[in-house]
């Protein structure tokens, strides 16, 4: 069986890690069935939103600690080459210009919370847990979490869960701003699936540029991100999604936007 299952449904691609006896740790199987599949629906014309979600009792329990023991033996130039690669997969969820949702459907550790952050938005059940998880382990961090965490939640607070490695629950994770919103375990799936149906429904092009706008936004310049916009903004006026827009409010009646 694949360690990663899409689906795409109605504008909804969905990829499930799918090794739920390892709480969906992450495997070069995996890894690279991610970069592949985000890369693809990352510029598919059908595809409106991603969703990223865990088979199992579990969203991702990070780099698998059963082939540590091995990864010890390898040279630094070895492993440095494969986080080199592993990193490029949060990075293509933050350039593609699709929005990405995590559904995090119970603890999600390490690497696995770096890719959830990484994504646009975050959901989670209540039974879900956060940690960093990397001190306990002698490691430093990985996936981007230092940066993706710090932009997220402060430097405070990203500085006290990397250095101390406490796990928080879903209420604390969404009290500090680490998801957007928590639901109840039996509810996760069907509130998943219509926050991602609002976003497919949307102008998918102008939710592109948005995208990118509020990436830039966490490192750019004031005045480049207002360069920025005024180019997304001019071409945004160019879209049938938007004459759509425009003639749905003179006739008082909801946009029907075909992401074109």
């Amino acid at each position: 069986m694949s360690d990663l299952i899409e689906t795409v449904d109605d504008g909804i691609a969905t990829l499930t890690l799918n090794r739920p006896d390892r709480l969906n740790a992450l495997s070069p199987e995996m890894l690279k069935g991610l970069l592949e599949a985000i890369a693809r629906l990352g510029t598919d014309a059908a595809v409106g939103v991603i969703v990223v979600t865990g088979a199992g009792r579990g969203f991702c329990a990070g780099g698998d600690a059963k082939s540590m023991g091995e990864r010890v033996l390898w040279d630094f130039e070895r492993r440095l080459e494969g986080l080199r690669f592993m990193h490029q997969l949060p990075l293509l969820i933050r350039t593609v210009p699709k929005v990405l949702v995590a559904a995090i459907n119970g603890p999600v550790v390490g690497a696995g919370l770096g890719l959830a952050m990484a994504c646009d938005l975050r959901i989670a059940g209540r039974s879900a847990t956060f940690g960093t998880g990397f001190a306990r382990m002698g490691f430093s961090g990985d996936f981007g979490g230092t940066w993706l965490m710090t932009r997220l939640l402060g430097t405070a607070k990203a500085r006290e869960l990397y250095f101390l490695g406490d796990t928080i629950d879903a209420a604390e994770a969404e009290r500090v701003g680490l998801v957007n919103r928590t639901v109840d375990d039996d509810r996760l799936a069907a509130e998943s699936r219509a926050l991602a149906r609002r976003i497919a429904d949307g102008p998918r092009i102008a939710l592109g540029y948005m995208k990118r706008n509020l990436h830039a936004a966490e490192t750019g310049s004031f005045a480049s991100v207002l360069e920025m916009e005024a180019v997304h903004q001019a071409r945004a006026n160019q879209t049938e999604d938007h004459r759509e827009a425009v003639q749905a409010f003179q006739e008082k009646r909801k946009p029907v936007f075909r992401g074109k």
